[in-house]
């Protein structure tokens, strides 16, 4: 009878083609767990319109949706449009998201974002991710979560909490956000990104948490590492 210990080290040894085979079954099982657990999702922050969505995203960067939606809901039924923003001025901007960290910031990419979009795009919102890059206070995480849940453009926003779950799921080596970008969209189909992308949102806020699961205990890690012992150490965003 084979070594326990031999045949897992034959299995390390096995070619690259092998490993990907791995991923793309674990890939398949959290797909299949996800589609369960979230059959429908929602978006989780509340716009407007593309403009709108693209203004709360940009505040979301170290804030959580539940308190950018807070703020927002008094805003977004008087001023919705870029020319709003412009005509508010940075300073009245502020009074309003005063309660999102780093408002002053936000506030001047706001106030910034809304008079090139004004100049530039006859007040509309561009949809391509050059464009909105090129955007102040927009990377490439917020011009995903645009194009994707504005525009329907397949497209795969990579946060911390994607990186780190991708990181405990066995998907990615965690070298950066840009890998992980890379490595989730090789694995899964280009169909499924957008609805993907919440679906991993909503099942890390509610079973494999950042401080709790810890790889161990949840379904999909359960499932996709029956025998592991240890926590899982993964690499910062």
């Amino acid at each position: 009878m084979v070594d326990e210990k031999k045949t897992r080290s034959l299995l390390n040894e096995r070619s690259y083609e092998f490993q990907i085979m791995n991923e793309v079954q674990r890939a398949k099982t959290i797909s299949k767990i996800l589609n369960q657990k979230y059959p429908k999702i929602k978006v989780p922050l509340k716009s407007r319109n593309v403009f709108t969505l693209l203004i709360s995203v940009l505040l979301s960067a170290q804030c959580t949706d539940v308190n950018v939606n807070n703020v927002t809901k008094n805003i977004y039924p008087k001023y919705y449009k870029p020319k709003h923003f412009v005509k508010l001025g940075r300073r009245k901007i502020e009074k309003l998201i005063k309660k999102i960290g780093i408002f002053r910031i936000k506030a001047k990419s706001i106030y910034n974002l809304s008079k090139i979009l004004i100049e530039k795009y006859n007040g509309k919102v561009p949809k391509t991710f050059e464009e909105l890059e090129n955007l102040p206070g927009v990377g490439h995480k917020t011009a995903s979560v645009v194009m994707s849940q504005g525009f329907g453009y397949p497209a795969f926003a990579i946060d911390t909490h994607i990186h780190r779950l991708a990181q405990r799921w066995g998907l990615t080596n965690g070298k950066n956000v840009t890998q992980t970008e890379k490595d989730l969209k090789n694995l899964f189909p280009k169909k499924n990104w957008n609805k993907l992308h919440l679906q991993i949102i909503y099942y890390g806020r509610e079973y494999c948490k950042a401080r709790d699961c810890y790889g161990l205990t949840c379904k999909i890690c359960s499932t996709c590492y029956p025998n592991r012992k240890k926590p899982v150490k993964t690499k910062k965003a």
